[in-house]
């Protein structure tokens, strides 16, 4: 938790993260974005470690899961990283 990286990297192994944490990432959301995985304060709100970070929040893991299930099982190849993120971005823009 809270290892800064890029929204590509964490939406590329979006299947094998921990379904409890949030990503949280830079505005404007993109393949660069600075990105941190951190679980949600029990108060709610941001982590600090995303607002020390000026991060906004992206999706939660669990979440980002499901669409890229739904996704792909409607596909018929395996998405790349980069597809993957395109999705996600796609999703927390216009249905989140």
């Amino acid at each position: 938790m809270g290892k800064i990286t890029k929204l590509l990297v964490i939406t590329g192994e979006i299947e094998s993260l921990d379904p409890t944490q949030t990503i949280y990432a830079s505005e404007p959301w993109g393949f660069e974005s600075e990105a941190v995985l951190a679980y949600e304060p029990e108060s709610g709100g941001i982590p600090k470690i995303a607002i020390d970070l000026g991060l906004t929040y992206f999706l939660e893991v669990f979440i980002a899961q499901e669409i890229i299930a739904d996704w792909k099982s409607t596909l018929k190849k395996q998405p790349t990283a980069d597809e993957k993120c395109i999705r996600l971005i796609q999703y927390a823009l216009n249905d989140a």
